[in-house]
């Protein structure tokens, strides 16, 4: 980095840009992805930079920043080619709960925020203790997490472990494990199978049609399909490994599976 800590950032996804917001450091942040929707006035205040697999890379680099962050494997191009701009580059990966956590950890002593941090993500262990405290001893539906729907595929590590924490059981816990998501295609036989009680769809950014669930050939006999538990829940608030997953996110199972828990 050019200094520390660094006071012009560019977040090529949406969870560091609300970190950073949460953290009371958003005069840092010069550019975002166009997915960044937390918090709203987000879209107002910054320039918009990048997709999540392409970037505008002269576009950042205009931007002179000191640091650029990007998540994933699916960033690896544009993160090399910034590298090799010579930017300083951070790129997270986080798959599960733990890693959400240490990322925002881990961010906050980037920015030189280290207490700040450290204050929001216990802030967020204790929210999700006592959320997992309230479901003990309560009836744990089984819960199906469509994460798309052509094909179908699975929810990921940190959607299973807040359906887990939210009271629920998880269909596919063995695909959830993997990251990517070709791993986690599943078929229908097995979603029939595995007769969920309740589902819950977030398409990655496509509306989602339970109309369309509910017809799906067979399913009429699964229990969710019967009884009506088809629920949305808007990719933004559960398909973001960051803040807003264990905390609207977390609202949303929670409501789909009739608890009345708030954050």
């Amino acid at each position: 980095m050019k200094t520390f800590p660094p006071e012009r950032i560019v977040c090529l996804t949406e969870e560091t840009v609300e970190t950073i917001y949460l953290l009371g450091e958003e005069d840092r942040i010069v550019g975002v992805s166009g997915y960044s929707v937390r918090p709203s006035r987000v879209r107002r205040e910054k320039p918009r930079v990048s997709a999540f697999t392409s970037a505008d890379i002269p576009k950042i680099l205009a931007l002179e920043p000191d640091l650029v962050l990007t998540f994933s494997d699916l960033q690896a191009d544009i993160a090399a080619e910034l590298i090799r701009a010579g930017i300083a580059v951070v790129a997270y990966n986080q798959r599960d709960i733990a890693g959400i956590l240490a990322m925002i950890r881990h961010l906050g002593a980037t920015i030189g925020q280290a207490t700040k941090a450290e204050a929001l993500a216990s802030q967020y262990e204790e929210r999700l203790a006592e959320v997992a405290a309230n479901a003990e001893g309560q009836p744990r539906p089984v819960v199906y997490f469509e994460e798309w729907d052509d094909p179908m595929i699975s929810g990921i590590k940190w959607v299973s472990e807040l359906i887990e924490v939210a009271g629920g059981r998880e269909t596919f816990p063995k695909q959830a494990k993997s990251g990517a998501a070709r791993d986690r295609i599943v078929s229908s036989d097995e979603v029939i199978a595995a007769a969920p009680e309740v589902i819950i769809a977030s398409w990655c950014g496509k509306k989602v049609r339970p109309e369309k669930i509910a017809a799906r050939p067979g399913w009429d006999t699964i229990p969710a399909v019967r009884d009506g538990h088809i629920v949305e829940i808007k990719s933004p608030l559960i398909l973001q490994p960051g803040p807003a997953a264990l905390t609207d996110g977390l609202d949303a199972i929670l409501a789909a599976l009739n608890h009345d828990q708030k954050v």
